[in-house]
């Protein structure tokens, strides 16, 4: 979506419909995608410091948002 948004057709959501995912479920996951688009180029953009995979705070992030979700 984010490198070759042009190629996206309607026949690509009328697939993924067809699998049994709802609309809804479709907006949400277009939200997300939306969001750590601009996260990521926020971050290029300020230098912000991201956290290696090594330290170990993906790992505690994730196990958090399974747990609590996002608030």
């Amino acid at each position: 979506m984010t490198l070759d948004h042009e190629r996206l057709q309607p026949d690509d959501l009328r697939a993924v419909l067809e699998t049994g995912v709802s609309r809804q479920a479709i907006e949400d996951a277009l939200e997300v995608a939306f969001l750590f688009n601009i996260y990521d180029r926020l971050a290029d953009a300020m230098g912000w410091d991201v956290p290696s995979r090594a330290s170990g705070y993906y790992q505690v992030a994730a196990k958090r948002l399974l747990n609590q979700g996002y608030h």
